[in-house]
């Protein structure tokens, strides 16, 4: 039994030495592969072009319609309300547009077109003529900017009368844009500044100059008025001044000779009273 238990011992041995060396002789198993990487997320997609800028709020007006007002709230037009409110200008439009239902378009200088001006210019002016320069940016009907283009030049404004070329004004336009030509201004209208169905005011950034008052035409003295010539019944009537001559010539050569008739015959008489 003993020499059974030894052979039994050994047989297990011999089996776990066995088991042992199969176990180092093979080659440790290959790391396990890292999970692969995650999927790189798509570029973010290109921002969205910017929305075109909006234009400036055109102010709503609240009550009569003032053009003061309007101006004054948008800021920027001191100088051209002063002269607004100083010509009169200003009560003018505010009772038309309040009082009926005319319309009006009006290009507004800012008050940087006017500290442009040269010099005394405003101050060079009489009271008429600031009227007029005012009016001069008034147009008597309502115009859109989509609208500019229907219109006929010269342009009537509120300064006078284009049929008598007085106070001509050009617009013309270029695809979205407005160009205004006095005859010695060029600008463009900036932006809208107020619009409703009765008035619309673009903002201008030149002062519209006229020719009128600024470069007027020289007047043409009248032609001096030239003598009623004579007709041929006239020249009959009156006789000419070689005719005169004539007569007065024929009296004293007339007189010369009844003078020397007379003395011939008191000759005779004595003579023969002699004899």
């Amino acid at each position: 039994m003993t020499k059974q238990a030894v052979i039994f011992s050994l047989s297990v041995l011999l089996v776990f030495l066995f088991h042992c060396i199969t176990t180092k002789a093979q080659p440790a198993a290959a790391p396990a592969k890292p999970a692969d990487a995650p999927t790189q997320p798509a570029s973010p997609p290109a921002p969205p072009a910017k929305a075109p800028a909006q234009p400036a709020e055109i102010p709503v007006q609240t009550g009569p319609t003032d053009v003061t007002k309007i101006l004054k709230k948008a800021g920027g037009y001191s100088v051209f309300i002063r002269l607004l409110k100083s010509t009169g200008v200003a009560g003018q439009l505010f009772g038309q547009l309040n009082d009926s239902s005319i319309g009006f378009t009006i290009f507004a200088p800012t008050d940087s077109a006017f500290s442009n001006l040269k010099a005394g210019t405003l101050n060079s002016l009489s009271d008429l003529q600031k009227t007029q320069l005012i009016q001069f940016h008034i147009l008597n009907t309502v115009v859109t900017l989509t609208n500019f283009q229907t219109l006929s030049n010269p342009v009537p404004t509120e300064a006078g009368d284009v049929s008598n070329n007085e106070f001509p004004l050009n617009i013309t336009t270029a695809g979205n844009q407005v160009n205004i030509s006095t005859g010695l201004v060029n600008t463009t209208v900036g932006g809208t500044v107020y619009s409703d169905d009765q008035l619309a005011i673009y903002q201008v950034s030149k002062v519209l100059l006229p020719l009128d008052i600024f470069a007027p035409k020289p007047k043409v003295a009248a032609a001096p008025v030239s003598s009623k010539p004579k007709t041929n019944e006239d020249a009959a009537e009156s006789p000419s001044g070689a005719s005169k001559v004539d007569e007065a010539a024929a009296v004293r050569v007339c007189r010369h000779e009844m003078l020397a008739f007379i003395g011939v015959a008191a000759v005779a008489f004595f003579v023969m009273k002699g004899t």
